[in-house]
């Protein structure tokens, strides 16, 4: 039903050439990433802390990432590309308000993985920050997302 209501308003040959991550960037715009706003409104979890050398680092890659990618890590990580209106302390769970989080998890040579539902990447303790600019670049931009049917 709602695919058949996009498909009448817009012609389906016009976003075809789309994957569902990109279509979404097209449809909702890119605006610029707080990145203050979005390390504020941060937790860190399983031993990290904000001045945990593998945050540090995060932080870091976020500051050298351009704002398209910043919005793919959102994504990857909250299930969306938008930030809402009121910033990352609106940021929603399933149950209500849910901060951005990282979690220590796995070896350095995992990818990051993510749970949309909760707003958290599990972000392994990577030792160099070449290590976590690879590995959280591969997970980004290789991962999937459902396709619209």
């Amino acid at each position: 039903m709602l695919v058949r209501g996009f498909n009448e308003v817009i012609d389906l040959r016009l976003v075809s050439v789309f994957d569902a991550k990109e279509l979404e960037l097209v449809i909702c715009g890119t605006a610029d990433i707080d990145l203050s706003d979005w390390r504020n409104n941060s937790e860190y979890r399983g031993g990290y802390h904000d001045n945990h050398q593998v945050i540090v680092n995060f932080w870091s890659a976020l500051q050298h990432f351009d704002n398209e990618r910043r919005l793919r890590l959102l994504q990857f990580v909250t299930g969306t590309s938008s930030v809402p209106y009121e910033g990352f302390s609106a940021l929603r769970g399933p149950n209500g308000p849910k901060k951005f989080c990282i979690e220590k998890w796995g070896s350095p040579a995992s990818l990051p993985r993510a749970h949309t539902c909760f707003n958290r990447i599990d972000l392994p303790p990577y030792t160099s920050f070449e290590l976590l600019w690879e590995k959280v670049v591969i997970a980004v931009e290789e991962s999937n997302t459902f396709a619209m049917e």
